[in-house]
């Protein structure tokens, strides 16, 4: 009975590489896939009771301008490029964005085969007591030899692509740390020049009070001097004079101080912000529409909390594949010999190849502690991912409740400022004609310089309420800031002869 061939046994290197193959295909990957989890999500928000929309809901955020344009402030948006380009925590911010990608780079590199080389030289000599050589044998010997190796670990069962897999996941996460910390940025700058406008209108409002103030003290004396009045009368207006002294310098300080936070936040040393208007002139931006899904698909940290979940759910995979064996391939190839003239000659050729199985037994509960933490942390970053997407829709919930708040305030502030002014008006002709002391004069003056800061601050909580609201909702700039690879940056325009000093020992922007 004549006997069918036998097929052929593949070779070992292409039986391992075979399954590979073959495992790979059939997506051989321990772990859950990620899929986005089920957040409660407002079909309204609570105060959305505003103005007409900045775009409509076919806009996308390359459509909409630089939403602190909107203020009509050149020297306010001038300030904001300037702190994109040279704000130090967003330098910084970027820089931890190129560190991540280098460490994906690292951690995919595990799962290509890796190559070497090496290169021997050896001398010795053999103890003559303690070795048998025949008679006229040399005693000193050399060898040498050159080789080339190669390794692959054949990742079958995921564990590197499951990291793969984390470690492009928190680079998206520290992308999107990068693209909050410049949200910030630009909000914290906007919110301080509102302030830095809001403490020159007191100032000015503290300037004339104390100006109609030095009038009244100075008429006073004249009728002191004469006798029409007494010096208690005297003293009244005296000391009203300088309760307006004392407030201009506390007031020049709080604006000393503001100047030197935004020039720290735009990257420059301390010194003076050039102002391209006041309170009064600002615009204010229409309130953008957004409805509360929007929030989950642009907002920085809500994207940085589910990136940080979707590699610690990657991380599961890699903690379950500890539980089965690795397979490595290595092979060497080269030539030794005891001459070296006859280093590369063809019987000094040399080669080996090599299949290591490795698996575990008994770790002591190590890889299932592993696991447990695998779960713990993919848990923990499942509730920081609802926790902030709460506190988004409360952000921008708690911004349109104190828009809508500040606007009836201004306008009630503004009808008792407009009051107390002819107030003021009426006392003092009381005054003059006798009905009244000076007393009555003075309480209604103080209550209109009280008013009349209360408005001027008033107004620029609106302002900040606003920009509060576009930070809540992540802002219609994200495309204002470079998107990876970070570019080139050029270094921001001075803005007056100061800033032209301090830029030449600014660094330029990564």
């Amino acid at each position: 009975m004549s006997r069918s061939p036998r097929a052929a046994s593949p070779s070992l290197p292409g039986a391992l590489a075979l399954i590979a193959t073959m495992c790979a295909g059939a997506g051989c990957t321990l772990g859950p896939d990620y899929v986005r989890p089920a957040v409660d999500v407002p079909s309204a928000y609570r105060f959305a009771d505003a103005p007409a929309p900045v775009s409509t809901a076919a806009a996308t955020l390359a459509e909409v301008p630089a939403w602190w344009r909107a203020f009509g402030d050149d020297e306010l948006d001038a300030l904001v490029d300037e702190g994109l380009a040279a704000n130090h925590d967003l330098r910084l911010a970027t820089a931890r964005v190129d560190e991540f990608a280098a460490a994906v780079t690292a951690t995919h590199a595990q799962a290509l085969p890796q190559a070497g080389y090496g290169a021997t030289a050896q001398r010795q000599r053999v103890s003559r007591e303690t070795a048998s050589l025949p008679a006229g044998v040399n005693p000193v010997g050399q060898s040498y030899s050159a080789l080339l190796s190669a390794s692959w670990e054949l990742d079958l069962w995921g564990r590197i692509r499951r990291q793969d897999e984390a470690a492009r996941a928190n680079l998206l996460a520290t992308e999107q740390a990068r693209l909050g910390v410049a949200l910030t940025l630009v909000s914290t700058i906007v919110s301080g020049y509102v302030t830095l406008l809001d403490l020159d209108g007191q100032l000015v409002i503290a300037q004339a009070t104390l100006d109609g103030r030095k009038l009244t003290v100075d008429v006073f004396q004249k009728r002191l001097d004469g006798g029409a009045i007494s010096e208690f009368e005297m003293m009244q207006v005296t000391a009203e004079y300088e309760t307006a002294v004392a407030s201009i310098p506390v007031l020049q300080q709080a604006i000393a101080q503001q100047e030197h936070a935004l020039s720290v936040l735009v990257g420059r040393n301390p010194g003076p912000i050039r102002r391209g208007g006041n309170l009064l002139t600002l615009v204010a931006p229409p309130v953008p529409a957004g409805l509360p899904s929007e929030l989950i698909s642009r907002r920085p940290d809500i994207l940085q909390a589910e990136q940080q979940l979707v590699a610690s759910n990657a991380l599961i995979g890699a903690a379950r594949a500890l539980y089965f064996p690795t397979l490595a391939l290595t092979a060497t190839g080269g030539s030794a010999s005891r001459e070296l003239d006859n280093l590369f000659t063809g019987p000094a050729h040399t080669w080996s190849f090599a299949g290591q199985l490795l698996g575990p037994l008994f770790a002591g509960g190590a890889i299932d502690a592993a696991n447990r933490q695998a779960l713990a942390r993919r848990d923990q970053a499942l509730e920081v991912y609802q926790e902030t997407i709460q506190n988004a829709f409360r952000d921008v919930d708690d911004a349109l409740a104190a828009i809508q708040a500040k606007r009836a305030l201004v306008a009630s502030l503004e009808r008792q400022v407009a009051a107390l002014t002819r107030a003021v008006q009426l006392t003092r002709e009381r005054y003059d004609n006798g009905y009244t002391d000076y007393l009555e004069v003075l309480d209604t003056e103080r209550s209109l310089f009280s008013a009349q800061l209360s408005l001027s601050s008033a107004r620029g909580d609106g302002f900040r309420s606003l920009v509060d609201l576009y930070r809540a909702l992540g802002g219609d700039w994200i495309g204002q800031v470079a998107p990876l690879p970070v570019a080139q940056q050029p270094a921001a325009r001075p803005r007056d002869a100061d800033a032209a000093r301090m830029s030449q020992t600014r660094l330029s922007h990564p």
